[in-house]
């Protein structure tokens, strides 16, 4: 026995003393000293202790401790003042307390009886709060002058300003005129003819109208939110400077003078830098956000029942296509 030791003893010697096995472990030194080694087990030691210390949210804990820290009394003196715009007395500050330690108790029950599970409120809540995470941990850098220049030259039309009419009206109604409202908007034009917008008797000829007579410098859209979508293109095609019509709206029949036109235009880089800056960071961080959210959905397998949609296709045929 005693001599079988001495020979692997020998070998091990040997071993040690060969020029591959100092290459070895030159390599194996060289590896140990790399920062980036260094560097992730560091990592590993501060994760593995930050999970320690900070249990993972959301998941039940065995501990009954519950601990009110100076912070959370600083939060809730903040919370206070923001709504009364005083700070709280002392028994206000109790109560507070005592709210938040109810709190907290029925929270730990609830999720050890497993009630946030299937809560589609629950669900929503920390989806949204897990969005705000990804968030604030997206840096988003300000742009570089001739790069924010160069997106708005891309998005130009995003910045698109509406035209814009200003013009008044005069109404016919169908429910008092019926179906000679129209009969009588083409007779007042006859009338009007040539005449100036103001001229007071224009007003004895038409109906009253329950909102405005005279909209100043609306866009299509807003004159649309009154009167339709038809009598908004309508109007847009007049020329200023006359009586027009009649031109149909939910209402009834109309005559239009239009004081003036402003057509749409893309206003200059100069004239909007602040908000196409404003727009460019909102970009960036959907575009932050979605990634995100692809790395997260990378991780899973998503699996759609088979059954029959509307267009025919299959639910796993769609699931397939990268849907949801």
């Amino acid at each position: 026995m005693t001599t079988m030791r001495r020979f692997q003893a020998s070998r091990l010697r040997l071993w040690f003393h060969h020029p591959a096995t100092f290459r070895l472990l030159d390599s194996v030194t060289r590896f140990v000293r790399e920062p980036l080694l260094q560097f992730l087990l560091i990592g590993v030691a501060l994760f593995a202790g930050y999970r320690a210390l900070n249990p993972q949210p959301g998941r039940p804990t065995n501990s009954t401790r519950i601990e009110i820290t100076d912070d959370d009394l600083r939060q809730l003196d903040v919370a206070w003042v923001a709504q009364w715009q005083r700070h709280p007395t002392t028994e206000e500050i109790r109560r507070l307390v005592e709210g938040k330690v109810r709190e907290e108790i029925l929270y730990r029950e609830a999720l050890a009886l497993g009630l946030d599970r299937g809560d589609t409120i629950v669900k929503r809540r920390l989806a949204q709060k897990l969005e705000f995470l990804a968030e604030d941990l997206t840096r988003i850098r300000d742009p570089q002058p001739d790069e924010l220049k160069a997106w708005f030259d891309m998005k130009r039309e995003h910045f698109a300003l509406p035209p814009r009419v200003s013009f008044r009206h005069l109404y016919f109604s169908l429910d008092r005129g019926g179906e000679r409202a129209k009969a009588a908007a083409v007779a007042a034009r006859e009338r009007l003819t040539g005449k100036p917008a103001g001229l007071p008797v224009a007003a004895g000829l038409s109906d009253s109208f329950m909102f405005q007579d005279h909209y100043g410098n609306r866009t299509p859209a807003q004159v649309a939110e009154v009167f339709g979508t038809t009598f908004a293109s309508a109007v847009f095609e007049l020329t200023p400077g006359s009586w027009q019509g009649p031109i149909e709206s939910g209402f009834g029949w109309h005559l239009i003078w239009v004081d003036s036109v402003t057509p749409g235009r893309v206003p200059a880089f100069e004239e909007i830098e602040p908000d196409v800056k404003s727009r460019w960071i909102d970009e960036q961080r959907a575009e932050s956000r979605r990634r995100a959210f692809d790395t997260m959905k990378a991780r899973y397998e998503v699996v759609l029942p088979k059954a029959p949609t509307m267009n025919g296709t299959t639910a796993s045929a769609t699931a397939g296509q990268g849907a949801p």
